[in-house]
């Protein structure tokens, strides 16, 4: 039990305690903590600087001991009434913030790791042939983007421009016509990696320091027309919207589960029979304030663990602050698909929304905001936080 006084239901409770950076009026962005409806000022309470620097960035960098420290400092400050009087102080209501971006993002990488999704993208884009390309079950897909243009929840969504697939003759150049959302899953590497060394699979929660989730916007014209054969190029790399708050690994204990069967062999680096990283997480997404699909992260084919251990395969190394996502997140039904391409299979079933509105891709003034939530190691349900966007017509450009 906590001290603190925690509105009933509430997805920030004891079990969860994400991390984050946030402001008040006239305040530098500093290291925060949330519990119930309020921030814990960590440079504050702490003295420590590492908490005063805007960013995760240097506590991440201090490893998996540093991490376990302070959440267990951090429990007993909030549980112990012997530190009240101490920790109240730096108390400050979530109402009374703003939160900034909670890491330098190093590098960002995007998987493909949802079976589901990409059986729906191929049947979709390559009708007649197999949905799944013969890589697919032996290795889990991703592509480098741009970490520059990571940002966080309630940036603007400007409307990207580029080269667009038209459906005969030449392609033409303006804005996207096809703006889509993609429900993802981040998660956030804290500890690096040297450089020539993989990182196995037994290793992840070594290196990984927590989870935040996703938007990463999608302009399907333009990619459509650019992927091939080196794949997403503009189409993607205009923005990525990541929630404010990243969840703790250790937060997530209970939310651990096998993955899905596998059906062809997994070789040795990525066989976690004995060390599953799936993960039972439940995903919302609304659009303009309406539900339109409860994605499953536990579905997913490719866990964490296996996407790091690829990734590092080759000797590439980790820094601090770098941010895998999981590709778009699907389930079996229509109402668990995570992006609007599936939602209106690429535009040929317009999704109806409150007041009778339709929708194949999104409009200028739509707002998305994907929410999740996870089993917590007390029996609650904890909080990943959110992730809104609303897109806004670039005022420098014209159709």
């Amino acid at each position: 039990m906590s001290w603190v006084d925690l509105p009933a239901g509430t997805g920030f409770g004891l079990a969860n305690l994400p991390h984050g950076v946030f402001s008040t009026p006239g305040t530098a962005p500093r290291s925060g903590i949330a519990i119930g409806d309020s921030v814990l000022d960590l440079a504050a309470v702490t003295g420590d600087p590492v908490h005063a620097t805007g960013s995760l960035n240097a506590f991440l960098a201090q490893g998996p001991t540093a991490w376990r420290e302070l959440r267990a400092r951090v429990t007993d400050w909030l549980t112990d009434e012997v530190y009240r009087a101490r920790v109240e102080p730096h108390l400050i209501p979530r109402g009374d913030v703003t939160m900034h971006l909670p890491v330098e993002v190093a590098d960002y990488v995007d998987f493909y790791s949802s079976r589901h999704h990409a059986e729906n993208l191929g049947r979709i884009l390559r009708p007649g042939s197999p949905p799944l390309l013969p890589n697919w079950r032996h290795l889990p897909v991703g592509y480098h983007g741009r970490s520059g243009t990571v940002r966080v929840s309630g940036t603007p969504v400007v409307r990207p421009h580029g080269q667009r697939a038209e459906p005969e003759g030449p392609p033409s150049a303006g804005p996207t016509r096809r703006l889509d959302i993609e429900a993802e899953v981040g998660f956030v590497v804290g500890a690096p990696s040297e450089l020539g060394t993989p990182v196995p699979l037994g290793a992840f929660p070594e290196h990984v320091f927590g989870v935040c989730l996703v938007d990463d916007w999608s302009a399907r014209d333009l990619q459509a027309w650019e992927y091939a054969p080196l794949g997403p190029f503009l189409g993607k790399s205009f923005l990525t919207s990541v929630s404010p708050w990243v969840v703790p690994l250790a937060a997530l204990e209970a939310a651990r589960v096998p993955a899905p069967p596998r059906d062809v062999p997994l070789l040795p680096y990525l066989d976690d029979g004995d060390d599953p990283w799936g993960l039972d997480l439940s995903l919302e997404v609304r659009l303009n304030g309406a539900l339109v699909s409860c994605p499953p992260f536990a579905g997913m084919y490719w866990t964490p663990a296996q996407q790091l251990a690829h990734l590092t395969v080759n000797g590439a190394a980790l820094r601090t602050g770098d941010l895998v996502a999981s590709g778009t997140v699907s389930g079996p039904r229509r109402d668990q698909r995570g992006s609007l391409m599936e939602l209106s299979w690429g535009g040929t079933e317009p999704l109806t929304l409150a007041g009778g509105t339709t929708r194949t891709f999104l409009e200028d003034g739509d707002e998305v905001t994907i929410s999740g939530t996870a089993p917590g190691t007390d029996g609650s349900r904890i909080s990943l936080g959110e992730v809104t966007g609303r897109v806004v017509p670039d005022p420098m450009r014209e159709e």
